[in-house]
């Protein structure tokens, strides 16, 4: 699964999934660009790309929910100048601040959780686009979440942005099927030994969860020429991973 020569960018790239992927996908041979507001956290994901012989990738320090739609397509314009095509894109970012009855819901963090998880993603797809486009194909994946997409009580905010996002995910494949070029696909990581699992399970044993390394054959399928043709489904990671061990 050689991502040699493949451009990606990765939202959220220093937290935990974001950093699994990165590393993943660095390793097998793809320039990736390291898209997150936490810098330390970039420069430390960036030091251990080079530590393990990954390809060097770029730092973007960017706020998704911060930033204004300019700042979006000045991010989309340098992509095009530097590398003059875009094959992945990868939405690992995640807002999630606690489970809470929508009683109590502040407005404030119910539209910051809706920018980053869902509005967010459907920006910067949108001005990526063209640069996908040249291309001979690409792949864009978004991050689900295995619980929050049945949206449970208490899920929130984080839980609506998911289903929503899963919505977007299925009408973007829909509209790019027929060029043939773009796959659209939608990851469920399911429960693994990550961050934000840490924060919404404080009490859960994590002993007996996947580690983050779980998902990187996965990683590597979506983002290869392997999963060519494959758009518009929802991959839950444990199936992939039995069916792929086999």
């Amino acid at each position: 699964m050689s991502l040699n020569n493949k451009v990606i960018l990765i939202t959220g790239a220093a937290g935990g999934l974001g950093s699994t992927a990165a590393l993943t996908l660095a390793k097998a041979g793809a320039q990736i660009i390291l898209l997150d507001k936490d810098l330390p956290k970039l420069e430390a994901i960036y030091d251990k790309i080079l530590a393990e012989n990954g390809v060097n990738p770029i730092l973007y320090p960017f706020d998704l929910a911060g930033a204004s739609e300019n700042d979006y397509f000045e991010l989309a314009q340098r992509i095009d100048e530097k590398y003059g095509v875009l094959h992945g894109l990868l939405h690992s970012a995640v807002e999630f601040s606690s489970f809470t009855p929508l009683i109590q819901h502040g407005t404030k963090e119910w539209g910051h959780t809706l920018n980053v998880n869902l509005n967010a993603p459907f920006l910067l797809t949108r001005v990526l686009l063209p640069v996908m486009q040249k291309a001979t194909n690409a792949s864009i994946v978004f991050t689900s979440d295995s619980s929050a997409r049945l949206t449970p009580a208490y899920s929130g905010a984080y839980g609506v942005s998911k289903m929503a996002m899963e919505g977007l995910a299925h009408v973007l494949a829909e509209e790019l099927s027929g060029a043939g070029k773009i796959r659209v696909n939608t990851l469920v990581p399911c429960p693994v030994d990550s961050p934000l699992r840490k924060r919404a399970y404080p009490a859960e044993d994590k002993s007996q969860l996947p580690t983050m390394t779980s998902l990187e054959p996965i990683y590597q399928y979506l983002f290869s020429d392997d999963s060519l043709g494959v758009t518009g489904q929802r991959i839950d990671a444990p199936t992939f991973n039995n069916n792929f061990s086999k």
